[in-house]
């Protein structure tokens, strides 16, 4: 497994830099290594005595206490191929506290993303409702009466790729308001705007094309903002866009005049 990065840490947080490429939680189907193998160890969680209890109670102390244990103390999830900060708590008081302003909307998530084209506007809101679609349930879409999902992006530059398709591509900047599953990426395709890579909503022969030269989702969790469970302080932290989509940056893409 790649090294991982901390980027900050005190007696009840972890802050992560997650390199592309890593699951974040183990689940039954997971063979290689996770960000929640890492995180046990780490925080010397003994897998044994994790429960697979369900408590209808969210609110009570014991939910927090077994889904901590049960989570490794990751509070919130990244896709397999997006990179960035993970917030990790260290005891479940601090997971009961994070998990709480993420409930309450109290953070503030950044990310980036470069995508297909030009966005029009170039500076937006997409408000439209997310879920997991009926006839494919390892994907989300655009479903009537789905979960509420609101993204506000802002264009940060525009380029020309130097493929043969000779396209416009487009850095966003993303501030998502919601935390649906694939909620980024769902939005911009819903654009006609898809991140560049993405197996899942990009098409199969965009996607197939984009990955002859950049073989992960060029979606990077870049900033978050929240309060610090030990005091109450704002706190925010930042992570440097991953090398490989620098790279790609550099060598295939040059700045719209």
């Amino acid at each position: 497994m790649h090294p991982i990065k901390i980027i900050f840490e005190n007696e009840d947080l972890l802050v992560l830099d997650k390199p592309a490429g890593i699951t974040t939680n183990r689940s039954e189907t997971t063979r290689e290594p996770t960000i929640q193998d890492w995180t046990e160890e780490k925080l010397h969680i003994n897998k044994d005595k994790i429960s697979s209890e369900k408590i209808e109670d969210y609110s009570s102390d014991k939910y927090f206490q077994q889904t901590f244990l049960q989570r490794g103390g990751i509070v919130h999830r990244l896709d397999k191929e997006t990179s960035g900060i993970l917030l990790v708590s260290k005891n479940w008081q601090s997971f009961k506290n994070l998990q709480s302003q993420f409930h309450d909307r109290v953070v503030s998530k950044t990310y980036l993303a470069l995508v297909h084209g030009i966005l029009i506007p170039k500076a937006g809101e997409i408000s439209i409702p997310v879920d997991r679609l009926p006839w494919n349930r390892h994907r989300f879409g655009v479903v009537p009466g789905g979960r509420p999902s609101v993204t506000v992006y802002q264009t940060l530059n525009v380029y020309n790729w130097k493929n043969k398709k000779n396209e416009h591509l487009s850095l966003v900047k993303l501030y998502p308001k919601t935390g649906r599953t694939h909620q980024i990426r769902v939005h911009l395709k819903y654009l006609n705007h898809p991140i560049i890579s993405d197996m899942l909503y990009a098409g199969r022969k965009t996607s197939r094309d984009d990955r002859r030269v950049l073989d992960r989702v060029f979606l990077h969790a870049a900033g978050i903002k929240f309060k610090d469970p030990s005091n109450g302080e704002d706190v925010e932290f930042k992570s440097e866009l991953a090398s490989e989509l620098k790279e790609f940056m550099d060598k295939q893409l040059e700045l719209e005049k």
